[in-house]
């Protein structure tokens, strides 16, 4: 199992629209092959950055469903981030 561990800055006045965005994934990333898990999470702290945690069978797994996203969708929600998001995979200790 992996986690992966992305982060999203939202484009000024778009924090809820970004949130909206990434919790509408859930339903296709949790149907996804070898999905285990999917969690947004914002920050108490710091308005308009949001972490989503997904845990997955592997990094394939993860990078087919990234992959298999209907591009036409990832378009249109490119105005809601401020700067490409950031991410990386863990494993657990």
């Amino acid at each position: 199992m992996i986690v992966r561990i992305g982060e999203f800055q939202a484009a000024p006045g778009q924090a809820e629209a970004l949130k909206s965005f990434l919790l509408s994934l859930s339903e296709y990333i949790c149907a996804s092959p070898g999905c285990l898990s999917y969690e947004v999470l914002c920050p108490l702290d710091e308005a308009g950055r949001l972490l989503v945690i997904e845990r997955w069978e592997s990094a394939e797994h993860h990078r087919a469903s990234v992959q298999a996203y209907p591009s036409d969708k990832m378009q249109d929600a490119m105005s809601l981030f401020a700067a490409p998001p950031t991410g990386g995979y863990y494993t657990l200790a």
